[in-house]
Protein backbone atom coordinates (compact mmCIF):
# COMPACT_ATOMS: atom_id res chain seq x y z
CA UNK A 1 0.00 0.00 0.00
CA UNK A 2 1.15 4.01 -1.06
CA UNK A 3 2.11 5.60 1.84
CA UNK A 4 0.75 9.12 2.55
CA UNK A 5 3.63 10.87 1.19
CA UNK A 6 3.97 8.77 -1.99
CA UNK A 7 0.45 9.33 -2.48
CA UNK A 8 0.64 13.31 -2.38
CA UNK A 9 3.99 13.07 -4.87
CA UNK A 10 1.99 11.32 -7.94
CA UNK A 11 -0.92 13.63 -7.01
CA UNK A 12 1.60 16.88 -7.07
CA UNK A 13 2.67 15.57 -10.30
CA UNK A 14 -0.63 15.30 -11.86
CA UNK A 15 -1.54 18.75 -10.86
CA UNK A 16 1.75 19.82 -12.34
CA UNK A 17 1.24 18.37 -15.85
CA UNK A 18 -2.68 19.80 -15.86
CA UNK A 19 -1.07 23.30 -15.25
CA UNK A 20 1.35 22.88 -17.95
CA UNK A 21 -1.16 21.71 -20.45
CA UNK A 22 -3.19 24.54 -19.47
CA UNK A 23 -0.36 27.35 -19.44
CA UNK A 24 -0.98 27.85 -15.53
CA UNK A 25 1.51 27.80 -12.97
CA UNK A 26 1.26 25.12 -10.27
CA UNK A 27 1.36 27.82 -7.14
CA UNK A 28 -1.92 28.93 -8.58
CA UNK A 29 -3.23 25.68 -7.65
CA UNK A 30 -4.49 24.71 -3.68
CA UNK A 31 -4.00 21.14 -3.42
CA UNK A 32 -6.90 20.79 -0.32
CA UNK A 33 -6.53 17.00 1.26
CA UNK A 34 -9.97 15.84 2.37
CA UNK A 35 -9.61 14.04 5.50
CA UNK A 36 -13.29 12.43 5.84
CA UNK A 37 -13.06 9.55 7.91
CA UNK A 38 -9.29 9.68 7.90
CA UNK A 39 -7.41 9.12 11.63
CA UNK A 40 -5.62 12.34 12.90
CA UNK A 41 -2.09 10.98 12.65
CA UNK A 42 -2.88 9.98 8.81
CA UNK A 43 -3.59 13.87 8.94
CA UNK A 44 -0.47 15.11 10.75
CA UNK A 45 1.58 12.80 8.13
CA UNK A 46 -0.13 14.84 5.04
CA UNK A 47 0.89 17.92 7.04
CA UNK A 48 4.76 16.95 7.39
CA UNK A 49 4.70 16.52 3.91
CA UNK A 50 3.34 19.68 3.05
CA UNK A 51 -0.42 20.17 3.24
CA UNK A 52 -0.89 22.96 4.14
CA UNK A 53 -5.00 22.85 3.32
CA UNK A 54 -7.51 20.41 4.73
CA UNK A 55 -11.26 19.88 4.07
CA UNK A 56 -13.83 18.45 6.02
CA UNK A 57 -17.37 17.42 5.67
CA UNK A 58 -18.93 16.82 9.20
CA UNK A 59 -18.63 20.19 11.31
CA UNK A 60 -18.06 17.74 14.53
CA UNK A 61 -15.91 16.20 12.91
CA UNK A 62 -13.90 19.53 12.01
CA UNK A 63 -13.72 20.11 15.61
CA UNK A 64 -12.80 17.20 16.71
CA UNK A 65 -9.61 17.24 14.53
CA UNK A 66 -8.69 21.08 15.16
CA UNK A 67 -8.44 19.96 19.02
CA UNK A 68 -5.28 18.07 18.12
CA UNK A 69 -4.23 19.74 15.31
CA UNK A 70 -5.19 23.11 15.73
CA UNK A 71 -4.10 26.07 13.35
CA UNK A 72 -1.15 24.22 11.33
CA UNK A 73 -3.37 24.21 8.55
CA UNK A 74 -6.28 26.07 7.05
CA UNK A 75 -9.85 24.17 7.88
CA UNK A 76 -12.03 24.19 5.35
CA UNK A 77 -15.44 23.36 5.29
CA UNK A 78 -16.65 21.39 1.93
CA UNK A 79 -19.62 19.31 3.07
CA UNK A 80 -23.09 20.32 3.44
CA UNK A 81 -23.81 22.65 6.23
CA UNK A 82 -26.54 22.70 8.87
CA UNK A 83 -27.41 25.64 10.72
CA UNK A 84 -27.31 23.85 13.73
CA UNK A 85 -23.91 23.23 13.09
CA UNK A 86 -22.18 26.17 12.28
CA UNK A 87 -21.38 26.81 16.06
CA UNK A 88 -19.01 24.08 16.01
CA UNK A 89 -16.81 25.41 12.94
CA UNK A 90 -17.32 29.49 13.32
CA UNK A 91 -14.35 29.95 15.11
CA UNK A 92 -12.24 27.51 13.64
CA UNK A 93 -12.79 27.37 9.73
CA UNK A 94 -10.57 29.69 6.94
CA UNK A 95 -13.33 28.86 4.37
CA UNK A 96 -17.08 27.69 3.61
CA UNK A 97 -17.45 26.05 0.40
CA UNK A 98 -21.19 25.18 0.63
CA UNK A 99 -22.92 28.28 1.09
CA UNK A 100 -26.17 27.83 -0.74
CA UNK A 101 -28.95 29.36 1.07
CA UNK A 102 -30.23 32.04 3.06
CA UNK A 103 -31.19 30.14 6.44
CA UNK A 104 -27.30 29.37 6.65
CA UNK A 105 -26.03 33.00 5.30
CA UNK A 106 -28.16 34.35 9.28
CA UNK A 107 -26.63 32.01 10.52
CA UNK A 108 -23.23 32.22 9.95
CA UNK A 109 -24.07 36.33 10.08
CA UNK A 110 -24.92 35.71 13.75
CA UNK A 111 -22.31 33.72 14.82
CA UNK A 112 -19.16 35.08 13.07
CA UNK A 113 -20.97 39.03 14.68
CA UNK A 114 -20.63 37.43 17.84
CA UNK A 115 -16.93 36.22 17.53
CA UNK A 116 -15.83 39.99 15.11
CA UNK A 117 -14.94 37.41 12.48
CA UNK A 118 -15.41 38.19 8.71
CA UNK A 119 -16.05 34.10 6.94
CA UNK A 120 -14.61 33.55 3.82
CA UNK A 121 -17.37 31.40 2.24
CA UNK A 122 -18.17 29.84 -1.59
CA UNK A 123 -21.14 29.91 -2.84
CA UNK A 124 -21.91 26.29 -3.71
CA UNK A 125 -23.20 25.63 -7.46
CA UNK A 126 -25.37 22.60 -8.88
CA UNK A 127 -24.26 23.21 -12.85
CA UNK A 128 -25.64 19.71 -13.24
CA UNK A 129 -28.83 20.02 -11.84
CA UNK A 130 -28.41 16.63 -10.61
CA UNK A 131 -31.08 16.07 -7.50
CA UNK A 132 -28.77 14.26 -5.50
CA UNK A 133 -26.16 17.55 -5.43
CA UNK A 134 -26.82 20.30 -2.90
CA UNK A 135 -26.21 24.22 -4.36
CA UNK A 136 -28.29 26.88 -6.10
CA UNK A 137 -28.32 26.38 -9.71
CA UNK A 138 -26.61 28.69 -12.32
CA UNK A 139 -29.93 30.62 -13.09
CA UNK A 140 -30.40 31.65 -9.61
CA UNK A 141 -26.33 32.36 -8.62
CA UNK A 142 -26.40 36.19 -9.33
CA UNK A 143 -29.62 37.23 -7.43
CA UNK A 144 -28.46 35.15 -4.33
CA UNK A 145 -24.95 36.69 -4.43
CA UNK A 146 -26.34 40.06 -4.69
CA UNK A 147 -28.40 39.32 -2.08
CA UNK A 148 -25.87 38.13 0.48
CA UNK A 149 -23.27 41.20 -0.42
CA UNK A 150 -25.96 43.40 0.38
CA UNK A 151 -26.90 42.00 3.42
CA UNK A 152 -24.39 39.66 5.29
CA UNK A 153 -21.29 42.13 5.89
CA UNK A 154 -19.29 39.11 8.32
CA UNK A 155 -20.04 37.03 4.60
CA UNK A 156 -16.85 37.38 2.83
CA UNK A 157 -17.76 35.24 -0.66
CA UNK A 158 -14.71 34.59 -2.82
CA UNK A 159 -15.75 32.44 -5.59
CA UNK A 160 -18.12 29.24 -6.55
CA UNK A 161 -18.02 25.70 -5.56
CA UNK A 162 -19.08 23.00 -7.38
CA UNK A 163 -18.98 18.99 -7.71
CA UNK A 164 -19.70 16.83 -11.44
CA UNK A 165 -20.98 14.22 -12.17
CA UNK A 166 -19.80 10.45 -11.77
CA UNK A 167 -19.37 9.70 -14.56
CA UNK A 168 -16.61 8.10 -17.17
CA UNK A 169 -17.95 10.70 -19.77
CA UNK A 170 -14.73 12.96 -19.55
CA UNK A 171 -17.18 15.59 -21.81
CA UNK A 172 -20.24 15.72 -19.33
CA UNK A 173 -17.62 16.15 -16.55
CA UNK A 174 -15.58 18.92 -18.41
CA UNK A 175 -18.70 21.01 -19.65
CA UNK A 176 -19.64 21.37 -15.98
CA UNK A 177 -16.58 23.03 -14.91
CA UNK A 178 -16.19 25.08 -17.37
CA UNK A 179 -20.10 26.30 -16.84
CA UNK A 180 -18.71 27.46 -13.34
CA UNK A 181 -15.70 28.94 -14.93
CA UNK A 182 -17.98 31.26 -17.52
CA UNK A 183 -20.25 31.58 -14.47
CA UNK A 184 -17.40 33.08 -12.35
CA UNK A 185 -16.60 35.61 -15.14
CA UNK A 186 -19.93 36.69 -15.61
CA UNK A 187 -20.31 37.40 -11.71
CA UNK A 188 -16.88 38.94 -11.66
CA UNK A 189 -17.67 41.62 -14.78
CA UNK A 190 -20.41 43.12 -12.29
CA UNK A 191 -17.95 44.31 -10.29
CA UNK A 192 -20.26 43.55 -7.09
CA UNK A 193 -19.23 44.98 -3.57
CA UNK A 194 -17.45 42.83 -0.68
CA UNK A 195 -17.75 39.61 -3.40
CA UNK A 196 -14.72 38.32 -5.55
CA UNK A 197 -14.42 35.46 -8.04
CA UNK A 198 -10.90 34.58 -6.29
CA UNK A 199 -11.23 30.65 -6.04
CA UNK A 200 -12.99 28.10 -8.09
CA UNK A 201 -13.24 25.07 -5.98
CA UNK A 202 -13.82 22.05 -8.54
CA UNK A 203 -11.96 18.50 -8.75
CA UNK A 204 -11.72 15.74 -7.03
CA UNK A 205 -9.69 12.48 -7.17
CA UNK A 206 -11.55 11.34 -10.03
CA UNK A 207 -11.91 14.21 -12.00
CA UNK A 208 -9.36 16.93 -10.64
CA UNK A 209 -6.75 16.96 -13.74
CA UNK A 210 -9.74 18.28 -16.02
CA UNK A 211 -10.95 20.63 -13.38
CA UNK A 212 -7.57 22.52 -13.23
CA UNK A 213 -7.60 22.91 -17.28
CA UNK A 214 -10.82 24.31 -16.86
CA UNK A 215 -9.90 26.66 -14.10
CA UNK A 216 -10.26 25.18 -11.10
CA UNK A 217 -7.71 26.71 -8.54
CA UNK A 218 -8.90 24.16 -5.42
CA UNK A 219 -8.72 20.90 -5.96
CA UNK A 220 -10.59 18.79 -3.26
CA UNK A 221 -8.78 15.53 -3.04
CA UNK A 222 -9.29 12.97 -0.43
CA UNK A 223 -8.79 8.98 -2.02
CA UNK A 224 -5.61 9.55 -3.96
CA UNK A 225 -3.89 10.79 -0.66
CA UNK A 226 -5.61 8.96 1.95
CA UNK A 227 -6.43 5.54 -0.03
CA UNK A 228 -10.19 4.06 -0.37
CA UNK A 229 -12.27 5.03 2.63
CA UNK A 230 -15.66 3.55 4.01
CA UNK A 231 -17.95 6.81 3.60
CA UNK A 232 -21.40 6.06 5.84
CA UNK A 233 -23.51 8.11 3.26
Amino acid sequence: MSSVKENLDMVREKIKNSCNVSNRKIDEVTLLAVTKTVDVDKVLEAIENGVKDVGENKPQELARKYEVIGDKVNWHLIGSLQTNKVKYIIDKVYMIHSLDRIALCEEIQKRAEKIDKTINCLVQINISKEESKHGIYKEGAIDFIKEVANNYNNIKIKGLMTMAPFTENKDEVRKVFRGLKELAVEIDKLNINNVSMEYLSMGMSNDYEIAIEEGSNIVRVGTSIFGARNYDK
